[in-house]
């Protein structure tokens, strides 16, 4: 895995391996999480962690999936703080009719010009990428964002 890909997930997406995984498409996006986090570990691709996911995080009262996600963000490397660019687009999307989370995670992943926010929320993704000329960041679920690098790292192997 050549690119060291910043990633920024959110808490859904963060606690997919926590969900019931007799449903084929969520035992796909935990796995492709456990497979992305696995990266994140070994140093290879680096997950972010932010204000917005400590504060929601802070708020779950589910003790046993706080702990979960307390060890999942334990491996991200990078902190992102809150600032006013942040909160300017965060206020900007929430009028747009983002939910204040997901417009905060939005936010801090497009203003610190991460290379991924994984979202495993299909209302969110299709939501983001009604507005392209507002969020700028890649929006992605995880299955088909690791799909699509997988595919391009073998496209470059063969190439070369």
């Amino acid at each position: 895995m050549s690119k060291n890909y910043l990633i920024y997930a959110d808490i859904c997406c963060l606690c997919r391996s926590l969900d019931d995984l007799q449903q084929s498409r969520i035992k796909l996006e935990a796995e492709a999480m456990l497979s992305i986090l696995e990266q994140c570990e070994q140093k290879k691709w680096t997950l972010v962690n932010s204000d917005a996911l400590q504060f929601e995080l802070a708020k779950n009262s589910d003790l046993f999936k706080k702990e979960q996600l307390e060890a999942i963000l334990s491996i991200a490397t990078n902190y992102l703080q809150t600032n006013d660019i942040i909160e300017s687009l965060a206020s900007d999307l929430v009028k747009l009719g983002f939910k204040l989370y997901d417009a905060l995670h939005l936010a801090f992943s497009q203003t610190y010009n991460l290379d991924i926010f994984l979202t495993t929320d299909d209302r969110l993704l299709r939501k983001a990428k009604k507005y392209p000329d507002l969020i700028t960041i890649k929006v992605e679920n995880p299955v088909v964002w690791l799909m699509n690098i997988l595919q391009e790292e073998a496209d470059e192997t063969n190439r070369n």
